[in-house]
């Protein structure tokens, strides 16, 4: 990758959305522990988060650095208004069944895949040093959500309709991630991450050898929901806050 130099700014916006998405997906993964469909698959998912989670915490430690206005991860993490968060908006739907979760994980881990893979050799050595953790563990996280979309799609009429369900509903959040606008332009001039419009295709890659191995088509639909990354949201990430704000928000410098 080429480089020039990085406008701090730029660079602390860039990092606080690479942050972000772990949370919110982190957080809505949370909301399983006690409902999955198995004890394994609540403990399997409840691992994913608390990886999800602490890649967010590493990512977040950093933005702290970058603004060095005294505020923390923990600040950064819970006492944001809605607007000031930048995840993508595919994290933020409603857990609203098994396969939508798995679809959601699918989209995700298959980009942070690429992403962290493209991360290992940015210009920002920290960020290199961050993909190199995240980038084992995602592993996992693929792999889990693999296995589960072969399962159901591959298994009972049933299970296999509602994963053809959840993979259309979620599909128009799917491509926010390669949608760039001036800050990934401006990382990409100075050599922390490539084009986000160049990590599509290695993405589609992932996505569609597991909807192949499941004998499932890709979803039908050009159109693109954007804005996350902007700080413009759905609805549903208000009620995700609610939830992981209340403490922080009730009880402010409460620890452990």
């Amino acid at each position: 990758m080429a480089s020039m130099a990085c406008d701090p700014a730029q660079l602390t916006t860039f990092v606080l959305r690479l942050a972000d998405s772990p949370l919110i997906l982190g957080q809505r993964l949370g909301e399983l522990v006690g409902t999955a469909p198995t004890l394994e698959e609540e403990t399997a998912l409840a691992n994913i988060a608390l990886d999800l989670l602490g890649q967010s915490q590493l990512l977040l430690e950093y933005v702290a650095k970058l603004r060095d206005d005294g505020s923390s991860a923990d600040d950064l993490a819970f006492l944001r208004e809605q607007h000031e968060y930048l995840n993508l908006l595919v994290v933020e739907r409603p857990v609203d069944d098994f396969a939508q979760t798995i679809a959601r994980n699918l989209f995700y881990a298959s980009w942070a895949a690429v992403m962290w893979s493209e991360l290992l050799q940015s210009s920002d050595a920290e960020l290199a040093a961050i993909a190199a953790k995240a980038q084992k563990e995602n592993a996992y996280h693929l792999r889990h959500a693999a296995e589960w979309v072969t399962r159901l799609g591959d298994g009972t009429d049933v299970s296999r309709a509602r994963m053809i369900a959840a993979l259309s509903t979620l599909w128009p959040y799917a491509g926010e991630a390669f949608v760039g606008d001036d800050i990934d332009d401006a990382m990409a001039d100075a050599g922390v991450m490539p084009h986000c419009e160049t990590l599509e295709e290695s993405w589609r890659s992932l996505v569609g050898s597991v909807l192949d191995h499941a004998t499932l088509d890709w979803p039908t639909g050009s159109w693109t929901q954007t804005g996350g990354k902007q700080g413009r949201h759905t609805e549903a990430l208000g009620y995700v806050l609610a939830e992981m704000q209340y403490l922080p928000r009730t009880y402010p410098g409460a620890t452990w």
